[in-house]
């Protein structure tokens, strides 16, 4: 009772201290609103909303089941989880935050995952969507396409790595998801996908025209709260800035920075990351007179956190159901670290002696809005070239199973 009533008055504090920055400084307040907002709609919004409404339909016409029974024989033994969880690893990937948590309380809302499997699964497929780190961050903002690999790899590959530590994540937890949920999770069966997939239609029995209303009503409401979500963390981070109270954070973290073996120049685009990625990613690309191997560990640590504008988005959407926020939590941070570590250890292999160097960023304008809405058939394309390496994946487990039981 003592800590809700202490939680309750620092965020009563925080707020009103917000609202007299705000007040003070309200033409920065007003650029970060249109900036914010500018994000959202060019960036964003149709980088997010299409994959809203499509899970919605795939989940009303039972094709994530027929997929979930397909991916059962890798996401189980690898994962634990069912394998409707590559559904959401594949969409996760391919359209980035906060997608992946949308789609796991839906599946937890369908009894398709336990809450524990819905944890675990938020927890490693909230990810950065490629056309946003190979277009934005590697081209746009550092000037060097040779830097996507690196990057790509470091963050993709962090967040397989922390799928396969959270599988150890409360192991006694582990009760079913459904209570058809069976002992043929080995087999890679087309015939029990499409009796999922059938089932799954008719328990469902709403129209075509019905499913369609629901997953655009819905869809543009959870739009709505990233949009906010997005405006209200840029005016935050612009009224800090305005205020000089993060001169006095980024003072302090520069001087944290070389204990670490960092550079402190690295401590501005690392704080400013902490409260939102385009941002802080943008910042990394900015220092001069230090290795671009370093702005690329630190591009690489901010794509992985996520910024807490993201942390916020997946809270109000694990809010929805009964998924804690605290795995996610620790989770992102465990991710941003490993990210940053493996780009460091896979940069000579893979970059060689790259120069230190970084051109202008892109300002938002025409060629912004051209790349938001560009930017949707690639990330089909990849969520399409993910699901299909999943399936080989999952047909090799399946095959592997057969073999040893025959044994």
């Amino acid at each position: 009772m003592v800590f809700k009533r202490l939680t309750a008055f620092l965020f009563l504090f925080a707020a009103l201290l917000l609202a007299v920055l705000m007040i003070s400084y309200p033409e920065a307040s007003w650029q970060a609103g249109v900036r914010g907002l500018a994000i959202w709609w060019d960036v964003l919004f149709p980088s997010l909303f299409p994959f809203f409404v499509i899970s919605e339909v795939l989940l009303g016409f039972g094709i994530v089941h027929f997929l979930g029974k397909l991916l059962d024989p890798l996401m189980k033994p690898v994962f634990r989880i069912p394998g409707s969880g590559g559904f959401v690893l594949a969409m996760g990937f391919a359209s980035g935050y906060p997608v992946s948590a949308k789609l796991a309380t839906k599946l937890r809302e369908q009894r398709l995952v336990s809450r524990v499997e819905g944890e675990r699964l938020v927890s490693f497929t909230t990810s950065s969507d490629p056309i946003f780190l190979i277009g934005a961050v590697s081209v746009g903002f550092f000037g060097n396409p040779k830097l996507a690999g690196a990057l790509a790899l470091s963050h993709y590959g962090g967040a397989l790595l922390i799928g396969l530590v959270m599988r150890f994540y409360r192991p006694d937890r582990n009760e079913p998801a459904s209570l058809d949920e069976g002992g043929e999770s080995g087999r890679f069966s087309l015939k029990l996908a499409l009796k999922a997939m059938h089932e799954a239609r008719i328990q469902d029995g709403r129209s075509l025209g019905e499913l369609l209303r629901q997953a655009v009503a819905s869809s543009l409401q959870l739009m709505t709260v990233v949009g906010g979500l997005v405006v209200f963390f840029s005016v935050i981070l612009e009224v800090l800035t305005a205020s000089g109270f993060m001169n006095s954070l980024y003072a302090g973290f520069r001087h944290l920075l070389p204990l670490l073996g960092l550079p402190n120049q690295l401590a501005e685009p690392l704080m400013g990351g902490l409260f939102e990625v385009t941002l802080g990613a943008k910042s990394a690309a900015a220092p001069e007179g230090i290795p671009l191997m370093f702005k690329a560990a630190a591009a690489a640590f901010i794509l992985s956190w996520g910024g807490l504008s993201v942390h916020a988005q997946v809270a109000s959407i694990l809010n929805g159901a009964d998924l804690r926020y605290f795995p996610f939590l620790v989770a992102r941070f465990l991710h941003a670290v490993l990210s940053a570590g493996l780009l460091l250890l896979i940069w000579n292999p893979l970059m060689g002696a790259a120069p230190a160097w970084a051109i202008a960023s892109p300002k938002f304008g025409r060629e912004e809005v051209l790349y938001g809405w560009q930017a949707l058939p690639g990330a089909l394309r990849f969520f399409l070239m993910t699901m299909a390496i999943l399936l080989i994946l999952s047909f090799l487990s399946g095959f592997i199973h057969r073999m040893r039981q025959r044994k």
